[in-house]
């Protein structure tokens, strides 16, 4: 059962590239399939330039950063929570942000991250081209995500 928790959305600045750092860099350390590539404080460094570029959108609860979204127009770059964060709402407040900023967004998520390729497609992503690790970092085979926004529901109707 999914349980909904009050979280308050809002801009990054620069005293979140911390907390966002050490969430991103918690993921990759606590998921088997994912490579680990860089270090905490390279991975903090990488979430700073992200912060600096206003790309990211941060989700607190009781003033504690949860959670966060880096958007480079289109683009979600990354959408990742805090470690227990997950199930609550959290997420889908971060991508609704996104949604009201842009009529139409894209990602790629990995094909092994079965949990966010469902939180997708439950937010009217749809799959698109598959791609085997060529075009990513860490060389793991991703699927492209789009969403349309009201263009398609328009189109539609």
């Amino acid at each position: 059962m999914t349980s909904s928790v009050r979280c308050r959305v809002r801009p990054a600045n620069a005293l979140d590239a911390g907390r966002t750092g050490w969430i991103l860099y918690r993921f990759a350390q606590d998921t088997p399939w994912m490579p680990v590539l860089h270090s905490e404080a390279e991975t903090i460094s990488f979430c700073g330039v992200m912060i600096d570029r206003g790309w990211v959108t941060v989700a607190e609860q009781e003033g504690r950063v949860v959670g966060f979204l880096a958007r480079d127009g289109a683009e979600i770059c990354s959408l990742y929570l805090a470690p227990g964060s997950c199930g609550q709402g959290i997420g889908k407040a971060l991508l609704q942000e996104a949604k009201a900023a842009q009529p139409q967004l894209w990602l790629q998520a990995f094909v092994a991250n079965s949990g966010a390729r469902r939180f997708y497609q439950r937010e009217g992503f749809h799959q698109g081209a598959r791609g085997a690790g060529q075009d990513n970092e860490e060389g793991l085979p991703d699927i492209r995500f789009d969403w349309m926004g009201d263009a398609k529901k328009e189109a539609q109707g």
